[in-house]
């Protein structure tokens, strides 16, 4: 590591020179990197202001600590890599509607197109059994909103799992989990309104894109799956069908 002794804000400034050799490629993933003594010379620095950035950069998932014989520089994605991003994401959302519907509909869009890419026939037709669950939900004698909501949660965290892809599995699901109120309430207006059957068909037709691998019906029938409350003027309402 090429290492600059640094003064002030040390902690961060020590991350930011992880940083700086990750991305020159001065530090490569499954490197060893200095001990906390020879880093603590080289920067100048006190060894406990070493360990507390080894301690953050370890928690966001890009130094691992194998004891008795060192630190490394993890290999590839790790979880915790994602969670200042998704924390940022879930503190900055505020209230607005119309942009958690925006990025629920950027998400499963990419998600779809990303299963496209990824999954295999038979992998596909694996969701034919949550299209089934919830086309019984949707057809009991008295419809349970729970029950409907779960198994189109089942459906389409099945479909996350198509896309062979954690990072967009992880962000994917992180959005579902901001938007649960939202989508719960699309079911129980849905059932209000007797378009039980219609949300199946929704779900049905996006089971067929997939199949189909057709791109453009992504785009084009992704919100079909969702039902917008009239206040809601900025947003595209559920087409009646």
């Amino acid at each position: 590591m090429d290492i600059q002794k640094i003064n002030n804000n040390a902690v961060q400034q020590i991350i930011d020179a992880f940083t700086q050799q990750l991305v020159q490629g001065k530090l490569r993933p499954g490197d060893q990197i200095p001990t906390e003594v020879e880093l603590a010379e080289k920067f100048g620095v006190a060894r406990n202001t070493v360990r507390e950035a080894i301690k953050i950069l370890v928690a966001m998932g890009v130094l691992e600590i194998r004891r008795p014989v060192g630190t490394f520089v993890c290999k590839g994605f790790t979880e915790p890599m994602l969670s200042p991003m998704l924390y940022g994401i879930i503190l900055s959302r505020g209230d607005s509607y119309n942009e958690l519907l925006d990025l629920r509909e950027i998400m499963e869009t990419g998600t779809m197109l990303t299963v496209i890419r990824n999954a295999g026939d038979e992998e596909i037709s694996t969701l034919s059994g949550p299209l089934v669950a919830l086309g019984e939900a949707c057809r009991r004698e008295k419809p349970s909103v729970q029950e409907i909501f779960d198994r189109d949660d089942d459906f389409h965290e099945a479909v996350m799992a198509l896309a062979h892809n954690r990072v967009v599995e992880r962000i994917a699901a992180t959005v579902r989990l901001m938007t649960h109120d939202m989508r719960h309430e699309s079911v129980e207006l849905m059932l209000a309104s007797n378009r039980a059957e219609e949300l199946y068909r929704a779900h049905e037709k996006l089971y067929r894109i997939l199949s189909e691998r057709d791109v453009d019906g992504v785009y084009r029938e992704i919100r079909s799956t969702y039902y917008v409350p009239d206040e809601q003027v900025s947003v595209i309402p559920l087409s009646e069908k």
